[in-house]
């Protein structure tokens, strides 16, 4: 009833042209095609790309929006899925609303109308984990097979990724000043290794003010090695990891006489796949709890946004308690044809091992 209520606002002719678009095939996209096509940043190339994004973004949001509007148990009914699912029905009027593109200036008010819908879109997955929390709290997890709500989930961050993506794309081809080696948002020739060392040291910066300590990050593996890959997404991948290592370590030997040993990254040059294994000593996970943990209502730690619709809050960026790092670093990694893996020995540690596809053939799963 709330749901329809808050629908109102919206007119029908708007909420029917979601019904139609969130209907209609999605055409996905691989790395390599990515990569080859922005490689010319033609006035031509940037045309068609914006023409291609004015038909593939729609059908990717109204598939999102129709979802949000029936989750099970409740959940499109709290306040912040709520908030969420309208980010996307202004976003599909944004992009019905503008006409088709059929020159350069069209492409240019194009680019800047998507990057402003880009921006919008920034804080969907604290929204979104806010959502999921209020739903905590109404109902018992243990108690509810919420399969569908980890199945949802996992459909509707994928699909946020893809939109990202593209729309990140075709505005970083716009960049007058970027990185010779860089194609929009993916770099040629990026370095493992500097990625690791990066994102080790942001997440021992997180560390140290949470804690007043942090363990060390040993990274060992050629320097030289690159492959073609966006660095978002693995600096996004590995911070994540690193952080839920460095955090496990801290707390284990938090009161110990001992020195916390440091948290190992091993970087691997594989044919098919570059596979970044992260080993701490933080004490494992029991046996029991793994399957939960690429579950998006599970977190040992306490959530951040507990009670708040603060989008402020949300900024930032902490140890853990959003229960989504873990899921989403999974789906970032079977985004381009990679997969992430989690081995625990309890009582002594964890290895996280992320694969990534070399190839860059597969093209994005559409859910």
């Amino acid at each position: 009833m709330a749901a329809k209520k808050a629908l109102a606002s919206f007119p029908k002719s708007l909420l029917d042209e979601v019904e139609k678009w969130g209907g209609r095939k999605q055409t996905g996209v691989s790395l390599r095609y990515m990569t080859k096509f922005g490689s010319q940043p033609t006035s031509r190339n940037l045309l068609f790309s914006a023409q291609f994004l004015h038909k593939e973004l729609p059908i990717r949001i109204a598939r999102r929006t129709l979802e949000l509007q029936s989750l099970p148990f409740g959940l499109s009914l709290k306040p912040a899925v709520l908030k969420v699912r309208d980010w996307y029905l202004e976003s599909f009027h944004d992009i019905r609303s503008f006409p088709e593109v059929k020159d350069s200036c069209d492409e240019v008010a194009f680019t800047k109308m998507i990057k402003m819908i880009k921006v919008r879109h920034n804080n969907v997955v604290p929204m979104m984990a806010l959502g999921v929390q209020q739903l905590k709290n109404d109902i018992n997890p243990k108690a509810q097979k919420l399969d569908e709500i980890h199945q949802f989930l996992d459909r509707f961050y994928m699909s946020r990724i893809g939109i990202r993506m593209l729309i990140g794309q075709h505005v970083a081809l716009h960049d007058p000043n970027s990185n010779p080696d860089c194609v929009g948002c993916i770099h040629t020739k990026l370095s493992p290794m500097d990625v690791a060392r990066n994102a080790s040291e942001d997440a021992r910066a997180i560390c140290l003010r949470e804690y007043g300590s942090a363990p060390d990050v040993n990274i060992y593996g050629d320097q030289c090695f690159t492959f073609p890959y966006v660095p978002t997404h693995l600096h996004q991948m590995v911070f994540e990891l690193v952080k839920n290592s460095l955090r496990a370590v801290q707390e284990r030997f938090m009161d110990s006489d001992n020195v916390a040993p440091p948290v190992r990254i091993i970087v691997a040059d594989g044919l098919e796949d570059v596979t970044i294994k992260i080993s701490d000593e933080g004490g494992g996970i029991p046996r029991s709890g793994l399957p939960k943990i690429f579950s998006y209502l599970y977190s040992t730690a306490r959530n951040p946004l507990d009670n708040s619709l603060d989008l402020a809050s949300t900024d930032r960026v902490t140890m853990a308690g959003y229960g989504c790092g873990l899921p989403i670093s999974r789906l970032y990694a079977r985004y381009f044809g990679g997969d992430l893996q989690v081995i625990s020995m309890e009582g002594y540690g964890t290895d996280a091992y992320l694969h990534l596809s070399r190839l860059g053939d597969s093209e994005e799963p559409l859910p």
